[in-house]
């Protein structure tokens, strides 16, 4: 990545400060750590791994500076994918807590005695991360959390009935020994993970709880506007009755679909017999797709409470077992199946709730008749007003300090990123009042506004 910090003619941009005490820092490209590669072809295995397929967002989020493969199947999230990540999961915050969900943290290292218990230790087979410690004992790196929420809440031994439901979960790192890693972050060993736990005192009250965790799943994808479809689903290693996936239809999902033209029917085809192909309730022909799975629900009765006798206190004071669901949200799958299915083929589109950085504000090229008009001094007064008007919205900016290269140049980068919008200080910011052009990313359109213009439309956007 090219380091250039102007001297001389923008102090500003050196001093990295709005002129309102107190304001956020402005964040300059130039310092970012985000080590571009945006003239990088697409070839497989570009990234090192010579004969790997590729897909898009793989392609992109390399070429973006987003990841940066560390070794099969793990790689470094660099700044800006932290800050998408965050954001996604303060909105999955705010969803699991719409529906009582209490946010926990439970240790990666797994006790073997405890999988051994649920008959997973064997069932799992190469999937888990297996290693002994100093003493010969035996544990995994946890690829969920099951057998470990369950001891947790086992090993309450008064719980009653009146602290029913109990809905825990968890935000954190989790280890597969998947044989063929491929295709960035939809299919890795290690990754981020939103996973919670609930205990009810009846299948009738956990079929309740199902529902309500998988309409907060609607909500958030909603809210990411993305086109999800919720399908049936087998319930695999996991367990349980009853299953559910939540895809975004993709031709690179390595899950294949089946769903009713009319919404009345939809599953992974793992879940059907093969002679079906119309829908059961309406008699329709089935219409196939491929899906990359971003979100998986289970109904698992008594499955892991008979295990570790996780029990409460019914009103009459006796022990009865909880009835279990479990829920996870791929959050580190979902950053890439995002830009997978949102994305062209050469620029990044992000939900805009979860874009590393709303803005991306462009000065004028160095020696260009707009500098020498001020134009650099007059795109900062405009970040100035929004640091005083919208703090929240100048924290989540960035200026692009590369005044060595021209403005169509920065744009065409700030276009590759995916920022959802881009301020210019361009031919016009030498008008009577200045106009500056306004890239709205997400509408397709190019505005031309004043300052007051610009600050008017940039109130409207919502930073989470």
């Amino acid at each position: 990545m090219e380091v250039f910090l102007r001297r001389g003619r923008l102090p500003a941009l050196r001093g990295c400060r709005p002129r309102h005490s107190g304001g956020p820092r402005r964040l300059l490209l130039s310092q970012l750590f985000q080590p571009l590669n945006l003239q990088a072809g697409g070839e497989a295995g570009w990234d090192g791994r010579a004969g790997e397929p590729t897909c898009r967002s793989q392609k992109l989020m390399l070429q973006a500076g987003l990841i940066h493969p560390a070794s099969p199947g793990c790689y470094h999230y660099l700044p800006p994918t932290v800050r998408a990540m965050e954001k996604l999961v303060k909105a999955v915050d705010e969803e699991m807590q719409a529906v009582a969900g209490q946010k926990l943290n439970m240790p990666s290292l797994s006790s073997a005695e405890l999988w051994r218990a649920s008959g997973r230790w064997d069932g799992m087979g190469t999937e888990l991360f297996r290693l002994a410690d100093r003493h010969g004992k035996d544990y995994c790196l946890g690829p969920t959390h099951e057998e470990a929420v369950t001891e947790l809440v086992a090993a309450q031994s008064n719980l009653s009935y009146k602290q029913l439901p109990l809905r825990l979960y968890q935000v954190t790192r989790k280890f597969r020994d998947e044989p063929k890693p491929r295709f960035g972050l939809l299919r890795s060993r290690e990754f981020y993970m939103k996973d919670m736990y609930t205990f009810d005192a009846s299948e009738e009250a956990a079929r309740q709880t199902y529902d309500l965790v998988c309409d907060a799943y609607r909500s958030l994808f909603n809210r990411l506007g993305l086109p999800f479809v919720k399908v049936r689903a087998a319930t695999g290693s996991i367990g349980g009755t009853v299953s559910h996936e939540f895809q975004l239809p993709a031709d690179i999902g390595e899950d294949r679909l089946v769903l009713c033209p009319d919404g009345h029917f939809a599953a992974n085809v793992e879940t059907l017999n093969r002679e079906q192909t119309s829908c059961p309730t309406c008699g329709e022909k089935l219409t196939q797709t491929r899906g990359i799975e971003v979100g998986h629900t289970f109904y698992l009765g008594t499955k892991y409470s008979s295990v570790s006798n996780a029990v409460f206190y019914s009103p009459e004071n006796k022990p009865q077992l909880a009835e279990m669901g479990c829920y996870g949200l791929g959050i580190t799958r979902i950053l890439a199946a995002s830009i997978e299915v949102l994305s062209t083929e050469d620029s990044i589109r992000w939900p805009s709730l979860i874009a590393p950085y709303q803005l991306c504000f462009i000065p004028p090229k160095r020696g260009s008749k707009e500098e020498e008009e001020k134009g650099a001094t007059l795109l900062e007064r405009v970040y100035d007003d929004l640091a005083e008007a919208l703090p929240h919205l100048a924290s989540d900016s960035v200026l692009d300090d590369r005044t060595q290269l021209t403005i169509g140049k920065r744009l065409k980068d700030a276009n590759k990123l995916g920022y959802p919008y881009v301020v210019i200080a361009g031919k016009r910011v030498s008008e009577d009042p200045p106009v500056f052009e306004v890239w709205n990313q997400n509408a397709s359109e190019v505005l031309f506004l004043t300052r007051e213009g610009v600050i008017e439309l940039l109130s409207k956007v919502q930073v989470p």
